[in-house]
């Protein structure tokens, strides 16, 4: 048998990132410094053996391997916890598992090339599900699909079919230290980016960093962008979106694009990390969970338990970006942004649909999501863990809506490239407009055919 294989790429800028913020920590050997200290939740008891028939036919044949190529190391330990645990329903299944976020979709298409397609393969969910319809598996008429929320399967679909399930739900927006804000006299989180500014004036004078970046990570500034996106195409986010697609849209036709967006970056650079550009997740968890900063960007629900780890007492807040000079604009995002995918010609298609279909239904997985993984559970039977960011995400859309989940409009090549132009501009090797020139160009020639 093949030895199970968790590959964790590190990396600083261009080089091996690491970490997709689409994620929890219920990970913690597999990264950084920051992820040593972990969560204290504990694993269900997992008397698995007697919770999936769906699982009968695995547990009594000959040996199996199940190859899992998947985004979001930040999953690593959650998921080899979870496959332990099937390993006592069907002892027979070997579950290979290898999990990078760096460069993941090329690595992906190199592996589809050579007709080397894992068996569990994951993508962005929303546009990038018919971006490789052809190799998914329609699920449908699994158990599965009916144990799934509905806000999740509505991103997993392609016309009636179901090509996807996913780890969790999201809750995108900025994370902040209350103690610090209360600290510097500020009664409330900036809502517009004037706002903004002021507070992070308030806070350098207190002697805090203001923002810790992560601008080292090509999918924070997906992360960033989608609330100012959302902004700029109102009530048709994807139109807009398509419309960058097929060349017909610019960025300097749209204020909230070409002028608030960069400035909020610009923002963060000023208030932010001395190295911006070699500030990674790691380095964003140590800086905000040890005090030194007062906001987080780029992040959610995912690094919560990482930041407590490092001060049980942090008194965490949650809001959205100020995205301009409108306050109500200003709003959490929430969704499910990633998808995981059957390949639907694998030679242990029914054995790996055994295991999902375990995973999403069996007491044991409905337990994983909350006490072992953090996250929004994906499926409606199973409650949400006890994290500030989710129960205040929960509180903000209930009183003030959410944004719309704009990253699931575009697919993860054009975001990684994305990313990359924007470390440029960062940098100082491209200037604003060769940054919007480049980015529409790459939207065009990554997106336009899709």
């Amino acid at each position: 048998m093949k030895k199970k294989l968790i590959s964790i790429l590190l990396s600083v800028s261009m080089v091996a990132v690491m970490l997709a913020g689409c994620g929890n920590s219920g990970a913690a050997e597999q990264a950084p410094a920051a992820y040593a200290s972990q969560s204290s939740v504990e694993a269900p008891a997992a008397d698995a053996a007697e919770e999936a028939p769906a699982a009968d036919t695995a547990a009594s044949g000959d040996p199996v391997e199940i190859n899992m190529f998947i985004s979001s190391p930040e999953y690593a330990d959650a998921i080899t916890e979870l496959i332990a645990a099937y390993k006592e329903v069907a002892p027979n299944v070997t579950i290979n598992y290898e999990t990078t976020q760096n460069d993941y979709p090329t690595l992906l298409k190199t592996k589809l090339n050579a007709g080397e397609c894992p068996d569990i393969f994951s993508s962005t969910s929303g546009k990038e599900i018919s971006t490789y319809l052809d190799y998914s598996a329609n699920l449908a008429d699994q158990p599965l699909a009916g144990a799934m929320s509905d806000s999740v399967a509505a991103v997993m679909k392609s016309g009636d079919e179901l090509h996807g399930l996913s780890i969790k739900g999201n809750y995108f927006g900025l994370l902040y230290n209350k103690a610090i804000f209360e600290e510097c006299g500020i009664t409330e989180f900036p809502q517009t980016l004037d706002d903004l500014e002021a507070a992070c004036e308030k806070i350098k004078a207190a002697g805090y960093q203001p923002i810790t970046t992560g601008f080292a990570e090509w999918w924070v500034f997906k992360h960033t962008f989608q609330s100012f996106l959302d902004a700029a195409g109102g009530d048709d986010v994807e139109g807009l979106v398509n419309k960058f697609a097929a060349g017909e849209a610019h960025f300097k036709d749209y204020p909230a694009l070409y002028d608030d967006f960069f400035r909020y970056l610009d923002l963060a650079v000023k208030y932010g990390d001395a190295k911006p550009l070699e500030t990674d997740l790691s380095a964003e968890d140590a800086a905000f969970g040890s005090g030194q900063a007062a906001i987080m960007n780029g992040q959610g629900a995912w690094v919560e338990a990482d930041v407590i780890a490092i001060d049980p007492e942090l008194k965490i807040g949650f809001d959205g970006y100020p995205v301009g000079s409108d306050a109500a604009q200003c709003k959490v995002i929430g969704g499910s942004d990633q998808a995981l995918r059957i390949y639907k010609d694998s030679p242990v298609l029914q054995e790996t649909l055994d295991f999902v279909n375990w995973w999403y239904t069996s007491d044991y997985g409905k337990t994983w999501f909350n006490q072992v993984a953090g996250v929004i559970p994906p499926i409606d039977d199973a409650e949400a863990p006890d994290f500030e960011v989710i129960k205040q995400g929960n509180a903000l859309a209930s009183s003030e809506g959410t944004n719309t989940l704009s990253i699931v409009y575009s697919t993860d090549s054009f975001h990684q490239a994305f990313g990359e132009i924007l470390q440029s501009y960062i940098a100082g090797t491209v200037t604003k407009d060769e940054a919007c020139t480049q980015i529409e160009t790459k939207w065009k020639e990554l997106e336009g055919g899709n």
